[in-house]
């Protein structure tokens, strides 16, 4: 999963759901608008050489079989895995030929990032000992251009061999420039879908460019378990490519783009909070938008403003 060009044969023209429905509207309309909402998943998607599936459900059945048949489901992670042990450990490499967006990337998120740390923990963290999980970490590029910066650890995982041995090629002090109290400490090669993270250790858990790969199924286990790894007041920032409505399947990397209605639907389902969203600025525009979503365990205090043309949060569940 990477940054990536809207497919040529990705048609994105499919009806529009309204978001949240106006407070003039009578309440049968809302709650049909509600419904629609509820069943975000249902909606059409298609795949990058265009063909149509009439919901996520006929995708995955598909592509993984009734259930989650092992087989199939397996072999589902290893061509995925196999695609990017097929591409070069650089930048460029790790950014499916974009890297030319590395430095509006690393910008927005630090933005993202450092409202939320002033938010969360008050003095921005600059008191406390900071730890992060940097999920499908690649060659180390958000640790070492963002990450290690504010944290004073950072653990690593990633399922490619050679995007981690660049890692720890890059983040070593040979090469780089790091400090006792600012370091890569943990460097694990394992999959999201097979973590399990150590109880209450992170602060934030960073998960870019990544989560695509997994199944819905494994999608939900995952944050169920890294729910355990958060420290008390600790969350969860996810960046991703956003389909403009239902889905688009890869074919070629084995990951799927999902709506923001399907990420909020999945959300629901993980028992995850939504605290704050934002639209990252400065991409090309044949590129997927990108949206940065910050999830916590509890339900926010209090209504956060964000810049997101379409939709503002609300706090509580994702409904």
């Amino acid at each position: 999963m990477w940054i990536r060009p809207i497919p040529k044969a990705v048609s994105q023209q499919y009806p529009i759901i309204t978001q949240s429905p106006p407070p003039y509207l009578h309440n049968s309309v809302k709650r049909t608008i509600t419904k629609a909402r509820l069943s975000a998943m249902e909606a059409a998607g298609s795949d990058s050489d265009g063909r149509e599936f009439k919901n996520a459900q006929e995708m995955w059945r598909e592509q993984i079989g009734d259930e989650g048949d092992d087989p199939k489901k397996i072999q589902w992670y290893r061509e995925g895995v196999a695609y990017w042990e097929g591409v070069e450990a650089s930048v460029d490499g790790v950014l499916g030929g974009f890297g030319q967006v590395n430095d509006a990337d690393i910008k927005g998120s630090e933005a993202f990032l450092n409202s939320l740390l002033h938010e969360r923990f008050g003095d921005g963290g600059r008191n406390q000992h900071l730890v992060a999980l940097d999920c499908g970490s690649g060659i180390g590029r958000i640790t070492k251009n963002l990450l290690i910066r504010y944290f004073n650890e950072i653990d690593l995982l990633e399922p490619v061999s050679h995007f981690l041995d660049a890692a720890r090629e890059n983040l070593s002090q040979e090469h780089f420039v790091a400090s006792d109290v600012h370091k890569a400490t943990n460097f694990y090669c394992v999959p999201l879908q097979e973590f399990t993270p150590e109880a209450e250790r992170y602060n934030v858990i960073w998960i870019q460019w990544c989560i695509g790969h997994l199944t819905d199924d494994d999608f939900i286990s995952f944050f169920k378990r890294a729910k355990v790894g958060l420290k008390p007041g600790g969350f969860f920032i996810l960046k991703e490519n956003i389909a403009r409505n239902g889905f688009v399947l890869d074919n070629e990397d084995r990951s799927i783009t999902r709506s923001d209605l399907y990420f909020k639907d999945l959300f629901r389902q993980c028992g995850l909070h939504l605290y704050k969203m934002k639209d990252q600025k400065g991409l090309p525009e044949e590129l997927f938008a990108v949206k940065m979503y910050a999830l916590t365990t509890e339900v926010p205090k209090k209504v956060h403003k964000t810049r997101s043309k379409v939709q503002a949060n609300r706090p509580g569940i994702i409904k």
